[in-house]
Protein backbone atom coordinates (compact mmCIF):
# COMPACT_ATOMS: atom_id res chain seq x y z
CA UNK A 1 0.00 0.00 0.00
CA UNK A 2 1.22 3.89 -1.10
CA UNK A 3 1.05 5.70 2.20
CA UNK A 4 2.92 9.06 0.77
CA UNK A 5 1.23 11.91 0.79
CA UNK A 6 2.32 14.86 -1.55
CA UNK A 7 2.84 17.91 -0.32
CA UNK A 8 0.32 20.40 -2.14
CA UNK A 9 0.86 23.41 0.03
CA UNK A 10 2.58 25.17 2.91
CA UNK A 11 1.69 27.87 4.47
CA UNK A 12 4.20 29.12 7.24
CA UNK A 13 2.48 29.65 10.62
CA UNK A 14 5.33 30.90 12.97
CA UNK A 15 8.61 31.31 12.75
CA UNK A 16 10.26 31.31 16.87
CA UNK A 17 13.35 30.75 18.56
CA UNK A 18 12.95 27.21 19.61
CA UNK A 19 10.15 26.23 17.07
CA UNK A 20 8.30 26.99 13.39
CA UNK A 21 4.99 25.99 12.46
CA UNK A 22 3.65 25.25 9.28
CA UNK A 23 0.38 23.99 8.37
CA UNK A 24 0.69 22.02 4.90
CA UNK A 25 -2.29 21.02 2.67
CA UNK A 26 -1.49 17.29 1.34
CA UNK A 27 -2.72 14.67 -1.02
CA UNK A 28 -3.39 11.91 0.80
CA UNK A 29 -2.66 8.34 -1.34
CA UNK A 30 -6.62 8.07 -2.57
CA UNK A 31 -6.77 11.66 -3.77
CA UNK A 32 -8.76 13.83 -0.92
CA UNK A 33 -6.93 15.83 0.63
CA UNK A 34 -6.28 17.10 4.43
CA UNK A 35 -4.05 19.19 6.13
CA UNK A 36 -1.02 18.60 8.56
CA UNK A 37 0.14 20.81 11.65
CA UNK A 38 4.23 20.60 11.58
CA UNK A 39 6.21 21.46 14.15
CA UNK A 40 9.95 21.91 12.68
CA UNK A 41 12.35 21.39 15.60
CA UNK A 42 15.98 21.53 15.70
CA UNK A 43 18.32 18.36 15.89
CA UNK A 44 18.22 18.05 19.70
CA UNK A 45 20.37 15.59 22.43
CA UNK A 46 20.55 13.72 25.59
CA UNK A 47 23.14 12.70 27.89
CA UNK A 48 22.38 9.24 30.12
CA UNK A 49 25.43 10.61 32.25
CA UNK A 50 27.07 8.29 34.29
CA UNK A 51 29.24 8.86 37.66
CA UNK A 52 32.00 6.66 39.04
CA UNK A 53 29.61 5.85 41.66
CA UNK A 54 26.78 4.16 39.29
CA UNK A 55 24.60 7.20 39.85
CA UNK A 56 22.67 8.73 36.52
CA UNK A 57 23.12 13.11 36.63
CA UNK A 58 19.52 13.88 36.18
CA UNK A 59 17.94 17.60 36.70
CA UNK A 60 14.69 19.25 37.77
CA UNK A 61 13.69 22.10 35.86
CA UNK A 62 10.30 24.24 34.95
CA UNK A 63 8.28 23.35 31.94
CA UNK A 64 6.33 25.89 30.74
CA UNK A 65 4.17 23.99 27.67
CA UNK A 66 3.05 21.17 31.17
CA UNK A 67 3.38 24.48 33.83
CA UNK A 68 5.23 21.83 35.87
CA UNK A 69 8.73 20.65 36.81
CA UNK A 70 10.20 17.60 35.24
CA UNK A 71 13.21 15.31 36.48
CA UNK A 72 14.68 14.37 33.31
CA UNK A 73 18.71 13.56 31.47
CA UNK A 74 20.51 16.48 30.41
CA UNK A 75 19.80 17.58 27.04
CA UNK A 76 19.37 20.34 24.12
CA UNK A 77 19.31 21.34 20.99
CA UNK A 78 22.44 21.52 18.36
CA UNK A 79 22.48 24.98 17.20
CA UNK A 80 25.12 27.40 15.23
CA UNK A 81 27.61 27.09 18.16
CA UNK A 82 28.13 23.52 16.57
CA UNK A 83 27.98 23.96 13.51
CA UNK A 84 31.94 24.03 12.54
CA UNK A 85 31.85 20.59 13.98
CA UNK A 86 32.62 17.74 12.21
CA UNK A 87 30.28 15.93 14.29
CA UNK A 88 27.62 18.87 15.61
CA UNK A 89 25.63 16.32 17.84
CA UNK A 90 28.29 15.59 19.72
CA UNK A 91 29.78 18.69 19.37
CA UNK A 92 26.01 19.85 21.16
CA UNK A 93 26.50 17.08 23.80
CA UNK A 94 29.45 18.00 25.13
CA UNK A 95 28.60 21.74 25.03
CA UNK A 96 24.97 20.75 26.72
CA UNK A 97 26.96 18.56 29.43
CA UNK A 98 29.27 22.01 30.27
CA UNK A 99 26.13 24.09 30.35
CA UNK A 100 24.01 21.91 32.41
CA UNK A 101 25.97 19.42 34.83
CA UNK A 102 29.61 21.42 34.69
CA UNK A 103 30.80 17.97 33.93
CA UNK A 104 33.06 17.26 31.05
CA UNK A 105 33.03 13.08 29.47
CA UNK A 106 36.07 11.07 29.37
CA UNK A 107 33.53 8.81 27.02
CA UNK A 108 31.13 9.65 24.81
CA UNK A 109 28.93 6.89 23.20
CA UNK A 110 26.33 7.45 21.32
CA UNK A 111 23.24 4.95 22.06
CA UNK A 112 20.58 5.59 19.27
CA UNK A 113 18.57 7.94 18.28
CA UNK A 114 14.89 8.55 17.42
CA UNK A 115 12.38 11.32 17.04
CA UNK A 116 10.37 12.57 19.60
CA UNK A 117 6.51 12.92 18.79
CA UNK A 118 6.27 11.98 15.00
CA UNK A 119 3.09 13.07 15.05
CA UNK A 120 3.45 16.98 14.94
CA UNK A 121 7.04 17.33 15.02
CA UNK A 122 10.21 16.58 13.32
CA UNK A 123 12.36 16.82 16.34
CA UNK A 124 15.00 14.01 16.17
CA UNK A 125 17.16 13.55 19.35
CA UNK A 126 20.67 11.73 19.45
CA UNK A 127 20.96 9.61 22.83
CA UNK A 128 24.44 9.36 24.10
CA UNK A 129 25.95 7.14 27.11
CA UNK A 130 28.61 9.79 28.71
CA UNK A 131 31.07 8.26 31.31
CA UNK A 132 34.44 8.99 32.94
CA UNK A 133 32.69 12.47 34.23
CA UNK A 134 34.96 15.00 36.24
CA UNK A 135 34.43 18.84 36.52
CA UNK A 136 35.21 21.09 34.05
CA UNK A 137 37.22 23.97 34.24
CA UNK A 138 35.96 26.56 32.00
CA UNK A 139 31.39 26.70 32.75
CA UNK A 140 30.06 28.05 29.62
CA UNK A 141 26.95 29.81 30.67
CA UNK A 142 23.60 28.33 30.99
CA UNK A 143 20.71 29.54 28.10
CA UNK A 144 18.90 32.48 29.18
CA UNK A 145 15.79 31.80 31.88
CA UNK A 146 17.88 27.99 32.57
CA UNK A 147 17.44 27.51 36.22
CA UNK A 148 18.27 24.06 37.38
CA UNK A 149 19.06 21.38 39.94
CA UNK A 150 21.16 18.81 39.44
CA UNK A 151 21.22 15.41 41.35
CA UNK A 152 22.24 11.79 41.02
CA UNK A 153 20.15 8.50 41.26
CA UNK A 154 20.99 4.74 41.46
CA UNK A 155 19.13 2.57 38.70
CA UNK A 156 16.84 1.40 41.84
CA UNK A 157 16.24 5.08 42.57
CA UNK A 158 15.63 6.14 38.93
CA UNK A 159 13.37 3.21 38.65
CA UNK A 160 11.34 3.84 41.11
CA UNK A 161 10.80 7.57 40.18
CA UNK A 162 9.56 6.19 36.70
CA UNK A 163 7.22 3.47 38.51
CA UNK A 164 5.61 6.15 40.94
CA UNK A 165 5.16 8.74 37.58
CA UNK A 166 7.62 10.73 39.14
CA UNK A 167 9.49 10.77 35.63
CA UNK A 168 7.39 11.24 32.86
CA UNK A 169 9.56 12.49 30.40
CA UNK A 170 9.99 10.32 26.86
CA UNK A 171 14.02 10.76 26.56
CA UNK A 172 14.62 10.22 30.46
CA UNK A 173 12.84 7.08 30.43
CA UNK A 174 14.14 5.91 27.05
CA UNK A 175 17.45 6.68 29.00
CA UNK A 176 16.37 4.68 32.48
CA UNK A 177 15.21 1.58 30.46
CA UNK A 178 18.51 2.01 27.94
CA UNK A 179 20.42 1.47 31.47
CA UNK A 180 18.14 -0.93 32.68
CA UNK A 181 18.97 -3.27 29.86
CA UNK A 182 22.88 -2.31 29.64
CA UNK A 183 22.60 -3.89 32.74
CA UNK A 184 21.05 -6.39 32.39
CA UNK A 185 22.70 -7.75 29.25
CA UNK A 186 26.50 -6.99 31.85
Amino acid sequence: MNFKEKVMKTDHIYNGSIINVEKQTVELPNGQTATRDIVKHAKAVGALALTSNHKMIMETQWRAPIASTTLEIPAGKVDPRDSDSSDPSKHAMIRELNEETRYKAKKIEHLTGFYSTVGFSNEYMDLYLVTGLEPVSNELPRDKGEYLEIKEYSLDEALSLLHSGKIVDGKTIMAILYWQLMQNKG
